[in-house]
């Protein structure tokens, strides 16, 4: 009997952390969003009848579907890199992983102190005699030169984290299956492609759902470079409960964002997952 208790006890922490610092808020995100006097589904009513939910929802949907691949494709690239183990790989280990130590908002603030009309590229460019004026990258008018910026900072800030699980599963393949390679004559290409490729794919899997799922939750780099000029889901979501201070519209985005959330898995999981195991009988 006693050692039931001091079982209860042991994990009586993780339970109430988990009670108080998420439940509560989920339960009182549910209570908010479906609470309204338009009746039961009202917010959600009011949300897809205003203009700027399906603004963010394709922006958020469009800055996934670039910013993804193109971590991916940098990440394996950089992986396959400093698999090789070369002199000084290390060293280049570290420079790879520096971005990994930085928040969003340091991101975000750094890149615009490189792309602001009196930033480090500006600055170049003219010294240089390149241009004769600043060349403007903020603002209204400039958004698809912001959503290029967007991307380029997410890319850099967060491909870190692809590399080190794509990494991590590079160095777990056999070696003997490359040196079996190499004694059948195997090109590099054919190697990849036959034998580092589908058994690098639970590590791509792994990491695409990750990135994904973070990616439609993108926040501080877009706010911060964009503002509303480019308006995603979690930025809309902070803009309700902030600026206009209605708590309950900003569950109903909340929620849309965890469904969003929770689609993306199943169909990683259930598609994807599904025609590795198959492709792997």
């Amino acid at each position: 009997m006693r050692g039931k208790w001091i079982s209860f006890l042991l994990i009586l922490p993780a339970v109430l952390y988990l009670v108080l610092l998420m439940g509560y808020p989920l339960f009182e995100t549910f209570r908010l969003a479906f609470t309204s006097d338009e009746g039961f589904l009202g917010n959600f009513k009011r949300l897809v009848e205003n203009g700027g939910f399906w603004g963010a929802m394709k922006n958020t949907i469009l800055l996934t579907a670039v910013i993804v691949p193109l971590q991916l494709i940098f990440a394996l690239g950089l992986a396959l890199f400093v698999n090789q183990k070369f002199k000084g790989y290390t060293t280049v280990l570290y420079f790879i992983a520096i971005p990994l130590a930085l928040s969003d908002v340091t991101a975000a603030l750094m890149s615009y102190t490189i792309f602001s009309p009196n930033g480090y590229l500006n600055k170049i460019l003219m010294n240089l005699h390149l241009i004769e004026r600043p060349i403007y990258f903020f603002g209204y008018m400039f958004k698809a030169r912001e959503f290029w910026v967007i991307v380029l900072t997410e890319v850099w800030r967060a491909t870190p984290l692809v590399f080190i699980i794509l990494l991590a599963g590079l160095q777990s393949i056999n070696k003997e299956y490359l040196e079996a390679a190499d004694l059948f004559g195997f090109s590099r290409w054919k190697k990849f492609t036959k034998i580092i490729l589908p058994l690098l794919k639970p590590s791509i899997m792994s990491a695409l759902l990750l990135r994904t799922l973070f990616a439609f939750q993108i926040f501080g780099v877009v706010w911060l470079l964009a503002g509303r000029d480019i308006p995603v889901l979690a930025g809309e979501t902070y803009y309700w409960y902030t600026f206009m201070n209605d708590p309950k519209m900003a569950s109903a985005y909340a929620l849309v964002i965890a469904l969003v959330t929770i689609v993306v898995s199943w169909f990683y999981i259930t598609f994807l997952s599904a025609k590795h195991l198959e492709g792997a009988r």
